[in-house]
């Protein structure tokens, strides 16, 4: 029997106006859909006008431009929708959703959605569950120990995988895809037994662990940073947003 990790897996990711989940816009998002390692991807690419200027520190990690995106880019409504709708269709198939750090992308989604559609993420996933894999949330757990980064970059180098184009959705996408199935094949021993849907459970504990942790160090090193423990959405809408 075919393990998780050797069959289709889809992937999500998003390029933003900024790091801040309740204020910041998607301004690219790409769908990759692959049903077996090493065949053909299929990808879905969504471009943004998002009615808001883009800093000049977004643009420099992405490339994309207030008049590029002005010119080229779609009114976020539709595109939130047809967003919404490709990942609900993905659920619906059974077929995972890899989304690195997935409480930022997922959340940023579900903000853009309450902000043009009245609407929120969960409402799409009523009658499919989703099944995320965060490949940030599964290293950590795994290789607990291990020092160093873990952005995706990091992860590509440390499990052999190829990331062309970077900060480009789509390639950041197929990166993350990539990096789960060489995470799964690492760690079969541990992984094989477990379903997506079981994985997607588990990964809500762990990174809740992982979130104190980290919260734990902020304190004690005098940073008044704070860790959210959600995964893989925050789930309120600050009344200020």
């Amino acid at each position: 029997m075919t393990c998780w990790y050797e069959g289709p897996l889809a992937a999500f990711d998003t390029e933003t106006t900024g790091v801040d989940v309740e204020t910041d816009r998607i301004v690219s998002a790409a769908v990759v859909v692959q049903d077996a390692p090493g065949t053909r991807p299929r990808v879905t690419r969504w471009l943004v006008n998002p009615g808001v200027p883009v800093p000049e520190a977004a643009t420099a990690v992405h490339g994309l431009t207030d008049e590029h995106l002005q010119r080229n880019g779609r009114w976020p409504a539709p595109v939130m929708y047809e967003i919404a709708e490709e990942l609900a269709e993905q659920a619906a198939m059974a077929r995972p959703l890899v989304v690195m750090n997935a409480p930022f992308d997922l959340t940023l989604l579900d903000r853009e959605l309450r902000r043009h559609r009245a609407s929120s993420l969960d409402g799409w996933f009523e009658t499919s569950a989703l099944r995320v894999l965060d490949p940030r949330v599964l290293d950590k757990h795994l290789d607990r120990y291990r020092k160093g980064r873990r952005t995706l970059t990091d992860l590509c180098a440390h499990y052999g995988v190829t990331l062309e184009g970077a900060h480009d959705a789509a390639a950041d996408a197929l990166a993350a895809l990539d990096v789960v199935r060489a995470l799964g094949r690492r760690f079969a021993t541990r992984l094989e037994r477990l379903s997506p849907a079981e994985l997607h459970t588990l990964q809500t504990t762990w990174h809740a662990a992982q979130a104190r942790g980290l919260q734990a160090w902020f304190t004690k090193s005098g940073a008044e940073e704070i860790v959210n423990t959600d995964w893989p959405l925050r789930p309120d809408l600050p009344a200020a947003a």
